[in-house]
């Protein structure tokens, strides 16, 4: 009924809690988007609807005293009296978006089978208030696959009707285990045919699972408040506005869809802007010094989709670690380093959980490292910085998850950067051919086991294809890539971001994590649109961006440290007239310019 006009979900509340109510509202405004606060007693709302009643507008209400819900009633004309000292709340519903995703050829199941929407309880809080405080509640509608970004485009101008969905994809629940924090960053739903208010709707094949947030929310809200007396419509049974949702937003805003975990299937969103922006970040990177071929291993949106895996991550694993200079102590090379820190320091300023692992024989080197660049100024707070032993079968497994439980995961994604890979007869190859096996721990392992790890993605950050991760380019590197025959590393990671140096790419993946969470599109999709924007942390991940100040601190560090100088430093190459040696400095300053613009 009523089609393409706006639908409101109703909450009714005495009037000492409308003030906290509001503030919750404000604070949630993905459940919860304010369509219009009543004076107390006031049954009409011409504001939304002429001749208006809110007595009897809604076609079911429920009743709650002290949290509990005790009457199901088709009018509210018995209660005057006491709604004289009530106030209204009129939110935006879901409802209201379905037509116009009709015309843009998108079929919604619950309409075709003639049943309500499904509703779910998650596990995700709402921001809370002093008298209101619950989870957020979730409406969920299975799309099919090829229609997922035009739904979100759809839906995302429409902000007073929920906006853009809030989860794409599969909606379980995964605990990542790790030493700060144990969270979830899914809905935490175990069950999509029994959802907690609604129909069982059922899904297509090739459908995915997309979740909005629901104004449902707030009558978890009233329920946990335990007031004496509040009513709500019942959910689906909406009351319906004379207005249209016909609001427009400009083409930068517009949110791009991106699939970035296969198991689970999830999906992420971000704004075409910020697209824009990271394309531009992976294309500078792309520069390839002395035409070693490396421009043919580059594949455009793998640096994208692969800081959105990360944006979502609550914990990172990161290893580097390429012992090219197999004829001294220690035989590290000065490419990789750079970059693991310069990824470690922003994904730390953004609140992840972060470990280093590397090889035992390095392991004291690189706890240095880090403890000298925190002294100087290159991080904030220290990294821990681990080793990893292959003992059994299972050593892998027990290293990633808690007790070798496939749910608990220490990890939820795994980044290697300029680390040695396993080539196809099992050794380890520098560029020269050069076997370094007897150098190298079998690292190579964490990122084979957590293919079968639900929730744990991985990328490879590598110049030259013998890196960890860069298999899913192998065939790339044996046409185009001295020695690649060789040397191609065949062991893939999700996602492959190629550089002309590794360190850029490192480089390139804090700018792009920047970027992303600046975004408030991005942003929204992250905090589940409950609470508010976390964009006042802005300035503090700022700091956390690299520059070409802490590139020289922490390369005197690694100087320090008799850490040598990669293959790429002596080759000849000038960028704008510039010698090789400033072209680490002139690239980081294109990053920043390329990310702050």
């Amino acid at each position: 009924m009523a089609e393409g006009f706006k639908q409101a979900n109703v909450i009714i509340l005495h009037k000492s809690l409308a003030d906290d109510f509001e503030i919750f509202c404000q604070a949630n405004d993905g459940p919860l988007p304010l369509l219009y606060r009543s004076k107390p007693g006031e049954w009409k709302c011409t504001y939304l609807s002429n001749d208006s009643d809110i007595r009897t507008d809604c076609p079911q209400y429920r009743k709650y005293e002290h949290g509990e819900c005790t009457g199901i009633l088709t009018s509210l004309e018995e209660y005057s009296r006491q709604l004289k000292d009530m106030v209204t709340f009129y939110l935006g519903c879901s409802f209201t978006f379905e037509k116009a995703l009709q015309e843009s050829a998108v079929p919604i199941r619950n309409v075709e089978q003639k049943c309500n929407v499904s509703m779910y309880k998650t596990t995700v809080p709402c921001y809370g208030t002093e008298r209101f405080h619950c989870n957020l509640i979730v409406t969920m509608r299975p799309i099919p696959q090829d229609k997922l970004e035009v739904v979100v485009q759809t839906t995302h101008r429409m902000k007073k009707s929920h906006g853009a969905p809030v989860h794409i994809g599969n909606p379980g629940q995964y605990i990542f285990v790790c030493s700060s924090h144990n969270s979830s960053c899914l809905l935490g739903i175990k069950n999509l045919s029994s959802p907690d208010y609604g129909d069982a709707v059922q899904a297509h094949p090739g459908d995915v699972p997309v979740f909005w947030a629901c104004g449902v929310t707030g009558i978890e809200a009233v329920c946990n408040c335990k007031s004496s007396l509040a009513f709500t419509h019942s959910p689906g049974c909406m009351f319906i506005t004379d207005l249209k949702d016909n609001d427009a937003v400009p083409d930068q805003e517009l949110p791009k869809v991106y699939c970035i975990s296969w198991n689970p299937l999830y999906y992420s969103i971000t704004a075409t802007a910020a697209v824009q922006k990271i394309r531009c970040l992976e294309e500078t990177i792309g520069v390839d010094p002395g035409n070693r071929g490396v421009k043919h291993l580059y594949s455009q949106g793998e640096l994208l989709k692969a800081c959105l895996s990360m944006s979502h991550a609550q914990s990172v694993l990161i290893t580097t670690g390429f012992p090219t200079h197999f004829k001294y102590d220690p035989p590290e090379e000065n490419d990789g380093p750079p970059g693991a820190i310069a990824m470690a320091a922003m994904l730390k300023a953004l609140g992840k959980n972060v470990v280093i692992v590397t090889d035992q024989r390095a392991l004291n080197l690189n706890k240095k490292i880090i403890k000298e660049a925190v002294e100087q100024g290159v991080m904030e707070t220290p990294v821990p910085v681990i080793s990893y032993h292959s003992h059994s079968a299972d050593s892998a497994l027990q290293f990633l998850c808690e007790h070798g439980n496939t749910k608990k995961p220490r990890y939820d994604h795994l980044i290697a950067i300029e680390r040695a890979g396993m080539a196809a007869d099992g050794n380890y190859y520098n560029a020269r051919k050069i076997n370094i096996k007897h150098l190298v721990d079998p690292i190579d392992e964490l990122f084979l086991a957590a293919r079968n790890i639900p929730g744990i993605t991985t990328s490879g950050i590598g110049d030259g294809g013998n890196e960890l991760g860069m298999g899913k380019v192998k065939e790339a590197v044996k046409k185009y890539i001295s020695n690649g025959d060789v040397i191609a590393c065949i062991v893939e990671a999700d996602f492959t971001v190629t550089a002309g140096v590794s360190n850029w790419g490192g480089y390139a993946v804090a700018c792009a994590l920047y970027i992303l969470n600046t975004c408030e599109v991005h942003d929204r999709y992250l905090r589940k649109a409950v609470g508010f924007p976390r964009l006042s942390k802005k300035a503090c991940w700022a700091s956390a961006l690299p520059s070409v100040a802490k590139e020289e601190k922490l390369l005197h560090i690694l100087q320090q440290n008799e850490v040598r100088s990669g293959r790429t430093a002596s080759l000849e190459m000038e960028v704008d007239g510039l010698p090789f040696y400033n072209v680490h400095s002139l690239m980081i300053e294109r990053l920043l310019k390329a990310t702050l613009m």
